[in-house]
């Protein structure tokens, strides 16, 4: 029987850290340009939003196959109560991962306006051009973000519990180059 891991693979903490840095400047993006006035600074913010979600959502796919054929290190000691959050709070954030691009290109579907990845690669439209449905897409588009914010800092704030307070050694599985 092979020995549990003691932290996670180079590979998924890489990926960890990576969508953490795409997650925090396309949400801090977003909350900015939503109300710049209509200019080509303004577009090219959106498109830049865009690109990052679709980064975001590739990567959560590489990730979730990548978790699917590597185990986690086990958690350190804790309640069972907060190991079930942990996990309930993970999977929420995977379904977050893929829900909020999802919404965001369905949004932008519905408005008529097609995603170009990086400028370069179009991506097809998933719906037809719907301006009430691009109303109700955009809300669960911007309110999702909103909650993945709130799980974000529920996830800082057991790390820094854990790390500081109870000083179980958590944060040393993902740390890079430890």
């Amino acid at each position: 029987m092979a020995e549990a891991p003691t932290r996670y693979t180079t590979t998924a903490i890489a990926l960890h850290w990576l969508m953490a840095l795409l997650i925090v400047a396309a949400f801090g993006l977003g909350l900015y340009m939503v109300d710049l006035k209509n200019s080509p600074q303004k577009l090219q913010y959106f498109s830049w939003h865009k690109w990052m979600g679709v980064t975001v959502f590739g990567l959560a796919a590489i990730r979730l196959l990548w978790r699917l054929f590597h185990k986690p290190p086990a958690l350190p000691a804790m309640p069972m109560w907060q190991q079930r959050a942990a996990h309930g709070t993970h999977i929420l954030m995977y379904v977050l991962f893929f829900g909020i691009p999802l919404a965001g290109w369905l949004y932008s579907s519905a408005r008529g306006v097609q995603t170009v990845y990086f400028g370069i690669f179009p991506l097809p439209d998933l719906i037809a051009p719907d301006k009430s449905l691009a109303s109700t897409l955009k809300q669960v588009h911007v309110y999702s973000g909103t909650v993945l914010a709130g799980l974000v800092s529920t996830h800082l704030a057991a790390v820094v519990k854990h790390q500081w307070l109870d000083k179980d050694g958590l944060l040393k599985r993902m740390i890079p180059g430890r």
